[in-house]
């Protein structure tokens, strides 16, 4: 059986996988603290399903991101979700500083995921080439 999708459309699929990957990893770290150092039984549980999930949504989106660009946008995403819903959830307390860290990664995770693109790559290898 011969694979028919290009390979825009995998890259697609790539970084779908990783977004779903990082909300998992956010459910994770979430279940993580709810779970009481594991001694809540129902929220350990949802933190190894997800734990697992990630994991595997990962793989999958590494099998065609760089790893160094798919794991920081990962992280990224795990670290601004769970620093939100954290705070929402939990009643964790969120400084204005924090805040404004919280959106240095973002604007990180939007350029490295800007920087990765095959038109932008393209054109700096013309650009080397010329």
């Amino acid at each position: 059986m011969t694979n028919t999708s290009t390979p825009q459309a995998n890259n697609g699929r790539a970084w779908l996988a990783l977004l779903l990957a990082g909300a998992f990893e956010i459910v994770y770290a979430l279940s993580v603290a709810g779970s009481e150092a594991f001694t809540v039984l129902s929220w350990s549980i949802s933190a190894i399903v997800f734990f697992l999930l990630t994991l595997y949504a990962l793989s999958v989106a590494l099998k065609t991101i760089d790893v160094g660009i798919g794991y920081a946008v990962w992280a990224g995403i795990g670290a601004v979700g769970s620093a939100i819903f954290g705070s929402v959830l939990f009643e964790q307390p969120l400084t204005l500083t924090q805040a404004f860290w919280l959106a240095v990664i973002i604007a990180g995770v939007i350029w490295l995921k800007l920087a990765s693109s095959a038109k932008l790559q393209a054109d700096e290898s013309g650009l080397v080439a010329s």
